[in-house]
């Protein structure tokens, strides 16, 4: 039968062959799949398609499944064999990155930046009517996006060879060496005053480049540019990599005044709060309720009732298009609502938070420690998943056993039908009756990024919450923080408080280095899981006592009150007495280390010999 369809197929095609073989036409035909390249650059919707490809390189945003927070201390990845601890745990080297995704992968963003630059260049002698400037629009994406990918390079590897220009065929030299970091800086910058001029007054469709993307791009690597790791003699001082680094321009600035960047910085940030229709709740003269002050976070989290404001450039996703970045909810939710628990809030995150009267949590306080998640900041319960916290209802496959949907992450007490005490493990632990096997270790989830609507069943649906690139908060951080190091702590103060309003958390009063531990401790609650944490640990140079901490979990058990009887578990204080025990996470899981190679990733040994003009960055 085989060989029958074999001869059919073969006798239709010699067939077809000799039907058209003397029509010309036909050997001219062009590819159904493919367009020319002048076809492109002579019509301005390939041309402007061409462009919205540019924006694939941006992949799902932060919303992988292996998630950048879990090589900072904001959260660990629960499963094995990733690769993702290779970094944390001091692993990696030029032949092994470990986890390294597209948005971030070196040969990945040179394609990308190529695609700009080959964009520049037909855009500077169009074959298409110029309607409604549609010229300058295209232009100032693509040197928006070139900036972009060449400040993801920049924050991940240091200073990276500027090439500014497509090469050819016949070309004398494809080689070319790093470029200074504050070379690379300078050219982003540029790049983001280029693209800001020219996108400057345009209404922009969601999820493409914007005036405002291109500001709060150049003030988010102008602050970078201002801190300790890109400062040469700072790093130096903190870092014994940096210190034996023969080739210190290339990672930051060996001359020039930290004033006069931090100044730039700030005037950077500015620009970007002076802008109208950005920005949510920021005009509080007060404190809203803790209830509002939740309800205000997740709006934004979740870019809606006004939310939405606060995102200036996003990655959006549609349930009509089923993309990863949809599935928040199935990557990172409890198992026992059938999720995968994929990246898990650790205990330093959750311990700092703060109480709601603004004051530190601490567990040698014996109030704080009995009830460890009572009045806390609002945006605890906007991002955390906890013990007893009120989530979804479960499926209807598992709703008797839970019939109020709430989070359980320990072991509890039940009185069975014998009447008999027995262990009741939560149905969201590694011991579920519903699944045991993709239960969080760290007894955490994450909350924030996932829709909490009860018909989005995250087993099997995907959501439509965009991922936020660049947020009007972020500059208001970069502002305040500009402030503080240049000696303006009450306009800092001013700032951030209005971020603490939103949020129904009172006022900073602190000057000086209280105010900057502050801010930082502000930024990690308000940017938690935004990757944020990331970066700002390793440009503070706190990694060592942060990124490099040895994971904490919790270990919650409740016992019967004397004369209390419950057969189906709920979380009842009522009936239980809680207690909560921090241990130090299982070494066997992940055991983090820093080593100050870290500060930036190594470049892969196929770049490293592919070009021989490149200069590997220091310890590795």
């Amino acid at each position: 039968m085989i060989r029958n369809v074999k001869t059919i197929a073969l006798t239709l095609l010699i067939g077809g062959l000799t039907i058209t073989g003397c029509n010309d036409s036909f050997v001219n035909t062009q590819p159904l799949d493919q367009v020319s390249g002048t076809a492109v650059w002579s019509d301005a919707a390939l041309a402007e398609a061409f462009i919205t490809g540019i924006y694939a390189g941006l992949g799902q945003g932060g919303f992988d499944e292996q998630q950048l927070a879990s090589l900072t201390d904001e959260t660990q990845f629960t499963h094995p064999g990733r690769n993702i601890t290779t970094i944390t745990e001091s692993r990696s080297n030029p032949a092994d990155q470990g986890w390294i995704n597209n948005t971030i992968e070196w040969n990945q963003m040179y394609l990308r930046i190529r695609a700009c630059n080959l964009a520049l260049e037909n855009l500077a002698k169009p074959g298409f009517a110029n309607t409604n400037n549609i010229v300058e629009r295209l232009t100032g994406e693509a040197k928006f996006m070139r900036a972009y990918y060449y400040h993801q390079l920049v924050r991940y590897y240091g200073g990276v060879p500027i090439v500014d220009e497509t090469y050819k065929l016949g070309e004398a030299d494809y080689t070319a060496p790093r470029n200074t970091m504050e070379e690379c800086i300078n050219f982003i910058v540029k790049d983001c005053d280029d693209a800001a001029a020219l996108l400057k007054g345009r209404t922009m469709a969601l999820g493409r480049a914007n005036e405002g993307a291109a500001l709060a791009l150049k003030a988010r690597i102008l602050t970078y540019a201002a801190s300790d790791l890109y400062d040469v003699a700072t790093a130096k001082a903190k870092s014994s990599a940096h210190a034996a680094f023969s080739k210190p321009e290339l990672l930051g600035y060996v001359s020039g005044s930290r004033t006069e960047r931090w100044t730039k910085a700030r005037n950077a940030a500015k620009a970007v709060l002076d802008l109208p229709n950005f920005g949510s709740q920021m005009n509080l003269a007060a404190p809203v309720t803790p209830a509002v002050g939740t309800e205000n976070y997740m709006n934004i989290a979740l870019a809606r009732n006004g939310g939405e404001r606060d995102i200036i450039f996003s990655r959006l996703f549609t349930n009509i298009k089923q993309e990863n970045g949809g599935r928040q909810g199935l990557f990172n939710g409890p198992n026992g609502y059938n999720n995968w628990a994929g990246n898990t809030p650790i205990q330093q995150l959750v311990d700092d938070y703060e109480m709601m009267d603004g004051t530190r949590f601490s567990w040698t306080n014996s109030t704080h420690a009995s009830a460890p998640y009572a009045n806390r900041d609002p945006r605890f319960y906007g991002s955390i998943l906890y013990d007893g916290a009120q989530w979804k209802p479960r499926s209807a496959a598992n709703a008797a056993r839970d019939p109020l949907g709430q989070i359980q992450t320990g072991r509890y007490e039940v009185v069975n039908a014998s009447g008999a005490k027995v262990t009741h493990f939560g149905l969201d632990t590694r011991n579920s009756p519903i699944e045991d096997w993709n239960g969080s270790y760290t007894g955490y989830y994450m909350r924030k990024f996932i829709d909490p609507n009860p018909a989005i069943v995250d087993q099997n649906t995907w959501q439509q919450i965009p991922w936020p690139f660049l947020r009007y908060t972020e500059a208001v951080f970069n502002y305040a923080e500009a402030c503080i190091e240049l000696g303006q702590d009450a306009e800092a103060r001013t700032w951030l408080n209005k971020i603490r309003f939103r949020a129904g958390m009172p006022a900073l009063t602190e000057s000086g280095d209280a105010l900057r531990q502050r801010m930082r401790n502000e930024k990690r609650i308000e940017m938690a899981f935004e990757e944020q944490r990331y970066h700002d640990a390793r440009r503070w140079m706190i990694a060592p006592t942060t990124l490099g901490r040895k994971v904490q979990w919790i270990a919650i058990t409740g016992t019967l009150k004397p004369g209390k009887t419950v057969s189906l578990y709920r979380y009842d204080p009522t009936s239980y007495d809680y207690t909560y025990r921090v241990a130090e996470g299982d070494p066997g899981k992940e055991n983090r280390a820093w080593s100050d190679k870290m500060y930036f990733l190594p470049i892969n040994r196929d770049e490293m010999n592919r070009n021989n003009k490149l200069v590997q960055n220091p310890g590795y």
